[in-house]
């Protein structure tokens, strides 16, 4: 039986403060298996973001344990740990974290930049990863000239640019007007299609339409959710 990509099993997450330790995940079981989609909802201060950096391998979790593909990540060395981040999970945030004064194809490259990858693999790479979200036609523009939605695509096409097995994506349309948002939601849905796991946190609602599961997040707990008609867009 095929592993989940990852797994979180009874995973709590504490975080100092003056009056004590505050609890902010509460025995949290989480499984994503390859090939979903799935996204988590919740109100601001629920737990989504933490609870997706445990996911990602960002942050570890206080409690509990975290599977990646079958393997305990608490057993790993630092350094497993550390290449699983760089080649086996992609990360998409909010905020674009572009470098403005290079390309775009630049931009995507970089994240080759610690990979061992020769240039012209990391370039061929690049390239297709941004066919995919339809930006190789502004390839060589820097992107500081690139639009909001634009400039999320590429984010995106420098966090599959690798072929991850896991792409985590905190509120990626937070700051998008809904066509683009729509337009963003679009290339999920492709890297989706083409085998790339996907686990995302969002305060919309409307982007469950293109999720094949939905979790939500409320006081630190998790639990799973039926998708609304008429998703799958």
């Amino acid at each position: 039986m095929e592993h989940p990509v990852v797994e979180l099993r009874k995973v709590e997450r504490d975080f100092p403060s003056s009056a004590g330790a505050v609890r902010v995940l509460h025995a949290v079981d989480l499984a994503i298996r390859r090939g979903e989609f799935a996204v988590i909802t919740g109100p601001s201060g629920s737990g989504k973001t933490t609870l997706l950096n445990i996911a990602s391998l960002m942050e570890h979790p206080s409690e509990g344990c975290v599977l990646f593909d079958g393997e305990d990540v608490s057993a790993m060395g630092e350094r497993h740990l550390s290449s699983i981040r760089k080649h086996r999970v992609g990360v998409v945030f909010q905020r674009f974290h572009l470098l403005t004064g290079r390309s775009v194809l630049d931009n995507v490259m970089f994240r080759f930049r610690y990979l061992e990858h020769r240039p012209r693999d990391a370039r061929a790479l690049s390239l297709d990863a941004l066919s995919v979200v339809g930006m190789s036609a502004v390839c060589s523009r820097p992107a500081r000239v690139l639009s909001a939605g634009e400039m999320q695509r590429v984010a995106i096409a420098r966090a599959v640019a690798q072929r991850p097995d896991l792409l985590v994506a905190d509120e990626p349309t937070g700051n998008l007007d809904r066509a683009t948002a729509e337009d963003v939601m679009r290339c999920f849905t492709e890297l989706n299609r083409q085998g790339i796991t996907i686990l995302m946190v969002t305060h919309n609602e409307e982007l469950l339409r293109y999720a094949s599961r939905h979790f939500l997040c409320r006081d630190g707990r998790v639990e799973e959710r039926s998708i609304p008609c008429g998703s799958n867009a």
